[in-house]
């Protein structure tokens, strides 16, 4: 029997994609650099995957293999799913270059929400038997006890069905979708956004549970505010359905406000600098709602709260708050030039937020 590889046996890797091909029977290779990961999957044996509020019975992960790139072998490996974070994808692109068979070809998958991380999986592997293709991962995970998962129940993995030249992973939980690209565009700006307006907004205000920022009054009214333009909006768009695009807004909300969910500002406002560029989830949508006359207000403040964002001392971006000005973010991570309205808007957002912060200490 074949196995399938996992690169990447963090939250998603093991909790989400590892329960899924668990429940579809397959058996799973995990890959990780964490050496003392692997050691703790090898010596269990197995993992438990239980979910938020009870709504279901757990699913314990039992048929895998571990291992580290010095020991990996994907001889009896076809499809392959990338689930690491968007700034480790080269590294592990690269990694995968030397594991691969020139003889063989490979289908890929990459599990993380980032711009383009097919495209970037492909150049970092730089051959030309292997088809990548890209998924949209709705499920939370959290960290649980030892290697034990903690899950939304979220029941399947969207990817690009154009992107895998005509193959057909054969399993019911993996949903290759056509036009892709849009409805990866439309989660970011809907799901995605709108966690950034929570967890940025919510740190500004002092909180650190994220459910407790997502049902503060105030946040909900912006929140309902920046998803009522944002809808209409991806709506001109791409042509969506008004009523289903509604839903799939107030599904996400749905997801955010629910305190079955335990999560933390802090996991969901990391990696500012990547959030805050020029395409992605804060900055996209402020453009497109710009395009159409739409109020961008709420999303502007949002990016305000994250160039303010205090992350760890020793993380990536303290060290760039520390060697840039909050303009020069603005500018050089946002991509917002000092003559465009929103430039303006931002900052006064900035000031705004930074007067209130210091009111309330």
């Amino acid at each position: 029997m074949s196995k399938i590889a996992v690169v990447g046996a963090g939250k998603t890797g093991r909790g989400f994609i590892g329960r899924l091909l668990t429940e579809a029977r397959e058996e799973i290779l995990f890959i990780d650099k964490d050496t003392e990961l692997i050691h703790a999957l090898k010596e269990s044996g197995k993992f438990c995957v239980s979910f938020f509020g009870n709504e279901r019975e757990p699913v314990e992960v039992t048929h895998f293999q571990a291992c580290t790139w010095e020991d990996v072998s994907l001889e009896d490996v076809e499809l392959i799913f990338v689930s690491v974070g968007g700034q480790n994808l080269q590294e592990a692109g690269k990694s995968l270059a030397n594991c691969l068979d020139d003889k063989r070809h490979y289908y890929l998958i990459t599990c993380e929400n980032a711009s383009h991380p097919a495209e970037t999986l492909k150049k970092a592997i730089g051959k030309d038997n292997v088809s990548v293709s890209e998924a949209a991962v709705f499920c939370t995970t959290i960290e649980g006890e030892g290697p034990d998962i903690a899950s939304e129940d979220y029941p399947y993995l969207q990817c690009d069905e154009g992107l895998l030249d005509g193959y057909v992973p054969g399993i019911r939980q993996i949903r290759p979708m056509e036009r892709f690209s849009d409805f990866l565009t439309r989660k970011l700006y809907t799901y995605n956004a709108a966690s950034c307006v929570i967890a940025y907004l919510g740190w500004a205000k002092g909180y650190t549970d994220y459910a407790d920022a997502a049902n503060d009054e105030e946040i909900m009214g912006l929140l309902d505010q920046n998803y009522a333009a944002t809808n209409r909006v991806l709506c001109r768009e791409f042509g969506y359905d008004e009523k289903d695009q509604e839903e799939f807004a107030l599904l996400s909300k749905k997801k955010f406000c629910s305190r079955t969910i335990i999560d933390t500002v802090a996991r969901n406002a990391r990696d500012p600098q990547r959030k805050l560029a020029a395409s992605e989830r804060i900055m996209g949508p402020i453009r497109l709602l710009c395009k159409y006359g739409e109020d961008a207000s709420v999303l502007e403040k949002t990016a305000a709260a994250a160039i303010l964002y205090k992350a760890g001392p020793q993380d990536a971006w303290t060290k760039i708050q520390a060697e840039k000005t909050k303009e020069e973010i603005l500018q050089d991570i946002c991509g917002v030039k000092p003559e465009e309205p929103v430039f303006a808007d931002i900052m006064r957002y900035v000031g705004e937020i930074e007067a209130d912060m210091s009111h309330s200490k």
